[in-house]
C-alpha cells in the first residue's frame, strides 16, 4: 500500500510539474513580443470573428501568431465571447494578450468621416482637412494634383467621388481614402447605367451622373426627383436649355455670395445652363444613389419647368402660361 501511495505522489508531483512547466511556456507565449517588420500594422476584425480566425487574418498580415494558441488563450481568459469587431492597429511591442485584451476591449483604432450627398469637392476637402488622423497628402487642393492621385481619367474630378460614411485607420492618406470613393462612385454608377431605361438623352453614364448632380442640388425631397428629372430630359429632347440656378452658381464659383442676380444668369461660364443649351461640362457636386436613380429611371411627364414652393417641395407646369402662374403665386407671392 505504501509502495502505491508513493507511485501516486510521484505521479501527482510529475502531473503538477507537467502543469507548470506547460503553463510557464503558455506564459511565455502570452507575453512574448510579436515581430512587427513597420511602426504598426492596421488589421480589419470582421463582425463574427473567433480568436482563431483573428489570428489568421493577422497572419496575413505579415505577423506570425499561432491561430490555435491564441483561440485557447481567448478561452482560457473567457474574453473570447468579448472580443469586438473593428479596426485595430497592432504595434511594436504587442504582444499576444496585450492584443487579445485591446480587442476585448473594443480599443479600436479605425475612424469615420461622412461624406454627404450634394457636397461639392470643396466642402468634401474641407470635412477631410478636418481629420486629424488622416494624413494630408493634398494639402494644394490642386484639382490636377487631385485627378492624378486618384487615377481619375477626366478632365474634372468634381462629382466622382460617392457620398457615404467611410471607415478609416489612423495614418490613412487623404487621397488613398478619395481613391475608394472614386472607386465606389464608378462601381455604382456603371451597375445603374446598366439597368437604365431607354431612349435617354445621354451618350454615357458620365452625362447621366452630370444631370444626377443637378437633380441632387435642385431638391431635397426625394419624391419630386423623378419628377424633376423629367424636366430636364424633356428639355434635353427639345433641345431647351435646362436654365438651372445651381449650375450658374457652380460656375460662379468664389464669385457666388449667397445671392444670385439676373446678371449673373446672363454672364456665360460653361456651366451656366441659361447661356448654353445642353448638359454643363460635369457634375456640379456628389451624387446620392437616389439622384442617381431619378436621372436613369425619370418620372414619364410633359414637364417642361418647375417651381420651389418654399417646403421644400415644388409645382410643375407643362406650359410656360401655366409656369409663370406658379410663379406669380410661390416666388411674387401673388394670390391667383
Amino acid at each position: 500500500m505504501n509502495a502505491l501511495l508513493k507511485l501516486f505522489a510521484y505521479l501527482l508531483a510529475l502531473v503538477v510539474i507537467m502543469v507548470a512547466a506547460a503553463g510557464g511556456v503558455a506564459y511565455h507565449w502570452a507575453t512574448d513580443k510579436l515581430a512587427l517588420q513597420t511602426p504598426y500594422v492596421d488589421v480589419l476584425v470582421p463582425a463574427g470573428s473567433n480568436a482563431g480566425a483573428i489570428a489568421r487574418i493577422i497572419n496575413q498580415s505579415g505577423i506570425d501568431l499561432e491561430p490555435l494558441a491564441f483561440s485557447w488563450l481567448a478561452r482560457l481568459s473567457r474574453l473570447d465571447k468579448k472580443i469586438k469587431a473593428g479596426g485595430y492597429q497592432l504595434k511594436q511591442g504587442d504582444t499576444p494578450w496585450s492584443v487579445l485584451q485591446r480587442m476585448a476591449q473594443g480599443d479600436v483604432s479605425s475612424r469615420q468621416v461622412a461624406l454627404i450627398e450634394g457636397w461639392t469637392l470643396k466642402q468634401i476637402f474641407a470635412v477631410l482637412d478636418a481629420q486629424p488622423d488622416l494624413v494630408h497628402l493634398l494639402k494644394s487642393k490642386d484639382v490636377d494634383q487631385i485627378i492624378q492621385a486618384t487615377g481619375i481619367q477626366r478632365p474634372y474630378a468634381e462629382g466622382l467621388f460617392f457620398p457615404d460614411t467611410y471607415t478609416y485607420f489612423a495614418g490613412t492618406s487623404d487621397a488613398e481614402l478619395l481613391v475608394r470613393a472614386y472607386k465606389t462612385q464608378q462601381i455604382i454608377l456603371e451597375k445603374a447605367w446598366q439597368a437604365k431605361d431607354p431612349n435617354l438623352p445621354y451618350q454615357n453614364s458620365y452625362e447621366a451622373l452630370i444631370l444626377a448632380s443637378i437633380v441632387e442640388k435642385e431638391t431635397g425631397m426625394a419624391g419630386d426627383r423623378g419628377r424633376i428629372a423629367s424636366v430636364f430630359i424633356n428639355r434635353l429632347k427639345a433641345g431647351m436649355p435646362l436654365q438651372t440656378d445651381p449650375t450658374v452658381i457652380y460656375g460662379m464659383g468664389e464669385g457666388f455670395d449667397g445671392k444670385i442676380r439676373k446678371k449673373d444668369l446672363q454672364t456665360d461660364t460653361p456651366w451656366n445652363t441659361y447661356t448654353r443649351t445642353g448638359l454643363p461640362p460635369s457634375p456640379i457636386a456628389s451624387v446620392s444613389r437616389g439622384a442617381l436613380y431619378a436621372s436613369l429611371h425619370p418620372d414619364k411627364t410633359n414637364y417642361f419647368y418647375f417651381v420651389a414652393k418654399g417646403d421644400g417641395s415644388s409645382v410643375f407646369a407643362s406650359t410656360l402660361a401655366e409656369h409663370n402662374k406658379n410663379v406669380a403665386t410661390y416666388i411674387l407671392g401673388k394670390k391667383p
